[in-house]
Order: structure tokens, then sequence, then C-alpha cells
């Protein structure tokens, strides 16, 4: 490791959604012992936070997007227990959870609480972001489906969750849409609007989630997300272990001992998923189109169902902008797709 000390490295914290975006690839349907057991080993190989919940947050679970196996009080007493050096944190986006869906987390220990938003609709956090404050957790404020909006719109958005409370405020790459020449230029904008930390998160579809993760944090980000075997959405996120070993490489210092991140993902592919997520035609599409990548089960279900190319329904959704919350649109698009092939 080059002639850097420990003490001089700069350092990375990275923030773990294993159990939350890796929700999405199973149908929300952990249980409480598969959360247990990788919140434990997580939490032996000092990863900063652990993030638990349904895929799409707080107060998700619902017949639309999913049920989740067990209600969110469960998930986040169950994680809590297991973690005595890691924080816990909860994501929630206005619309899918409430208030009370934040006094419950908090209550129940959550200590970073990230309040979600379209990319340009930052506004809609300002409640939220405050109640997290008030209520003694750190705030943090996310921009989804980043790559629909300008690096000065994103600049602009994340200095309003700033102005809103956010203690820290990042971009998230929610469809695996971008390469590393799009995150720098958003990152330096963002660390010109804003004195506070900056977030990526990454994913794999077009399987830049480890690049554009190592872009970010040279342009600036300071907190970085990542999961297990890239256990998460679509084709999964950047993968920890494997960013942990990068990092280190790089001589950039994030707490975390490598032997204890192995063991963790080891586990998380023998406990919490049938496979290590991969990129097959699919999730690449999505990629490409710029959707969501949570949408690849239900758009699958949905060209089986109405007897209609995937890719092509991707497609269709990337050219009408779709974005998480517009689920039943699946549906429509699909059947207008059939109607035009007859």
């Amino acid at each position: 490791m080059d002639d850097v000390t420990h003490q001089q490295r700069p350092h990375v914290l990275i923030h773990d959604p294993t159990l939350r975006d890796g929700h999405h690839a199973v149908g929300h349907q952990l249980d409480a012992d598969q959360l247990h057991a990788y919140a434990t080993a997580a939490n032996a190989a000092g990863v900063a936070v652990v993030e638990v919940g349904h895929g799409n947050g707080l107060g998700a679970s619902s017949l639309q997007i999913g049920r989740a196996k067990l209600p969110d009080q469960v998930m986040l007493t169950t994680v809590r227990e297991a973690l005595t050096r890691s924080k816990m944190g909860v994501f929630m986006a206005p619309g899918w959870g409430t208030a009370d869906d934040l006094h419950t987390a908090v209550h129940h220990g959550a200590d970073v609480v990230r309040i979600a938003a379209h990319c340009t609709e930052a506004d809609i956090t300002e409640r939220h972001l405050g109640l997290v404050r008030d209520l003694g957790a750190e705030a943090q404020g996310v921009l989804l489906m980043s790559h629909m909006a300008s690096p000065d719109q994103l600049a602009e958005q994340c200095a309003l969750l700033v102005k809103f409370g956010a203690q820290a405020v990042g971009i998230m790459d929610s469809a695996g849409h971008y390469l590393p020449s799009n995150v720098i230029e958003r990152v330096h904008a963002i660390t010109e609007a804003v004195e506070v930390p900056i977030i990526f998160h990454g994913h794999n579809n077009l399987s830049m989630a480890m690049a554009n993760s190592l872009a970010a944090v040279e342009a600036g980000a300071g907190i970085i997300d990542a999961t297990a075997r890239g256990f998460g959405a679509g084709a999964g996120n950047t993968q920890l272990e494997v960013l942990v070993a990068v990092l280190e490489r790089r001589s950039f210092d994030t707490g975390i001992d490598l032997r204890e991140a192995l063991a963790a993902a080891d586990i998380a592919e023998q406990r919490l998923m049938k496979a290590p997520p991969v990129i097959d035609s699919i999730a690449l599409v999505s990629g490409v189109a710029g959707v969501f990548s949570g949408f690849k089960q239900p758009v699958l279900e949905t060209a089986r169902r109405e007897g209609v190319d995937p890719v092509d329904l991707f497609l269709a959704l990337g050219e009408r902008q779709v974005v998480a919350g517009q689920e039943d649109l699946i549906g429509e698009v699909a059947r207008q797709l059939k109607a035009a092939a007859r």
C-alpha cells in the first residue's frame, strides 16, 4: 500500500443497503433469520451503516409493488439487535412512507434516515427531513433516477435538500444508466453547490457500477453505497467486498475489514439469494433505456402475461420516462404494444 499511513488516508464511508435494495431481487421476502445473519456479519466487518427495509423503503409494502414477508417494525428490531458497531439505516420516499413511519423507524433504533425524491422534486422532502432532524437521527437526502436531470439541476436540487436539513446528499443511478464521465460531471457540480458529504448509489446494468463508484469517490463523493455480492435490483449494485479492495488499492480508508467483508458476502450468497445478480439481456436493456432497475420482475411477468417482448416493453417504458411508483403503467404500455402488433 503506497507510503500513505492509515491515519493519513482519506476516508470513504460505505453505506450498505444489502437488506433493502437486495429485497427487490427476492420479491421483498427476506425473513428474520436471513436479516439477522447478514446484519451480524456486516457488523463484524465494520460496515458503517447497514440499511434495512422493503426494497422501496418504509411503508412501501403493498399489493401494487409487492408485500414484504415481514412488517417494517420486525425488520428494524431484528437488524437493530444484530448491530453493536454499525449504525442502522432506513430509506423512505414520501408518498410510500409517512411521518408515522419515520417515528416508528427512529423509535426502533434507526440512526440514519434517507429521504428520497425524484431527481427534480426535492421540494417534497422538506417536511420529512425536518422531522428526521427533530427526532435526533442523521438526515440524508437522495435523488432518484438522477440520469434524467442535468448536473446543474442536480446541484440545485441537492442545495435544496441541504436547506431542508439534509446532512448528506447525493444521487442514485436507479437505472444503471451512467458512464463514469456522467458521474464525474454530476458529483463535481454537487460538490460546488453544497458543503455536506456527497452520496453515490450505483447499479450495474451496463457493468459500470464499480467504475462509476470509483469515479464518484475521485470526484469528491464521501459516501458510496454498495451491497454484498452486488445483491440488488436488476443487475445489482456496486459489489461491497470488491469496492473495499479497490478503495484499499487506491489508498482510501473504509474502516472495513476485508476478510470479514468476504465472510459477510459468502453469507449473503448462501443465505439471501438464489444466485448472485448477473447482467442478463433484460437488465442490460433496462440500463440502456434508463428505466428503474426494480422494474425487471414486473416487466418480465407483464410481458409473459400479455405476450409481448420484454425488450420492447422496457424500451417503450424508457420512451415514456416511467419512474418508480408508476408500476401501473407497465401493464398499460404492454397492452398498447400488443394492440399495435395486431
